[in-house]
């Protein structure tokens, strides 16, 4: 039912609530007597087939309604376009954080727009799945990667038309080809390799050994090590990026995904706590954490995960900076 269905929520006590359905045109409104005030923000979830949902039958009035009601919700400068990934948890996780940090300065959180696709996930599944079986470098290059690719671009399209100021995207794999999805976009996006490593920058750390480079660690899925965006954008702050050698991948990396997938999430903690244990022994600050099944792995009172940083979070903050300086600018 909620793939079919265009969902409009607020972040404030009164609410509207839209939907449509393809057997026929339901137009169904909550609102608050007392305050009723426009959405600040939208969740728009694709179909089964990758399109966004719309009435076959509705009338040409009823399309003008929501077009003009999407029109008014979307005009915000620090509107905020969400690009789903292959998760849809780790996408509620980020918008969860994102909602909840804001307000901590804020009244309430930034407008957004959500655009999750089921076609999308299922795409980026089966590439993590590809990528985290023993199979030779080669054989997952020759992985077909443009229908993502297409998916993603389609998606960004979506999201500028839809109003947006600032596009993110709160999904690992799909920074493979965020610069291929975003070129000659109109507005701004993040990169969430970009908002970690500048955050560590800013945190001013001092190397655990005299005289050594300032070392960061980086614990990912074959896939996201290969992209080799998050090494990349870690030098570019100046930072010697550790990863795991190829025993480390082979023996304890690759099994606690493949443990994952068996949901046998002991086995998969105790590998994820040697790879860990491994990366921190060679001298690294902290290590990156990118990957949101990992992340999600240990307790949160766990030792080792004080070692570690989770990107999806400074991705969030940089968010929440972005939305507050495009508020001042409108001002």
């Amino acid at each position: 039912m909620f793939n079919t269905s265009l969902q409009m929520s607020l972040n404030c006590p009164s609410h509207l609530s839209v939907s449509v359905t393809r057997q026929r045109n339901v137009c169904k409104r909550r609102l608050n007597p007392v305050l009723a005030v426009p959405p600040s923000s939208v969740i728009l979830h694709t179909d089964e087939s990758g399109e966004f949902p719309e009435s076959r039958n509705s009338s040409s009035s009823s399309n003008a309604s929501l077009s003009s009601c999407a029109g008014s919700l979307l005009c915000h400068p620090n509107t905020v376009g969400i690009m789903g990934g292959g998760s849809v948890d780790s996408t509620l996780s980020f918008i969860r954080k994102l909602v909840h940090w804001s307000k901590e300065n804020e009244e309430t959180c930034m407008p957004f727009v959500l655009c999750s696709d089921p076609v999308l996930n299922r795409e980026l599944l089966s590439l993590e799945r590809n990528s985290s079986t023993l199979c030779s470098r080669n054989a997952r290059s020759q992985f077909d990667h443009s229908p993502i690719v297409e998916n993603l671009l389609s998606k960004r399209v979506f999201l500028e038309k839809s109003g947006a100021q600032c596009i993110v995207v709160p999904c690992h794999i799909s920074h493979s080809w965020h610069d291929e999805v975003f070129k000659g976009c109109s507005i701004p996006s993040l990169h969430m390799a970009e908002c970690v490593s500048r955050e560590l920058k800013e945190a001013k750390l001092k190397p655990l050994e005299a005289g050594s480079p300032l070392r960061i660690g980086v614990l990912a899925t074959d896939v996201t090590l290969e992209a080799g965006f998050y090494q990349e954008k870690l030098q570019n702050e100046g930072f010697e990026v550790v990863l795991p050698d190829k025993a480390t991948m082979e023996h304890t990396v690759i099994p606690a995904i493949d443990a994952i997938n068996r949901k046998d999430m002991e086995g998969a903690r105790n590998l994820l706590r040697i790879a860990l244990q491994v990366l921190l022994v060679r001298a690294v600050n902290t290590v990156i954490l990118a990957s949101n099944d990992m992340c999600d792995l240990l307790p949160r009172d766990d030792p080792l995960l004080k070692k570690c940083i989770d990107p999806m979070d400074a991705l969030v903050m940089s968010t929440i900076k972005w939305a507050q300086q495009a508020v001042k600018e409108g001002t």
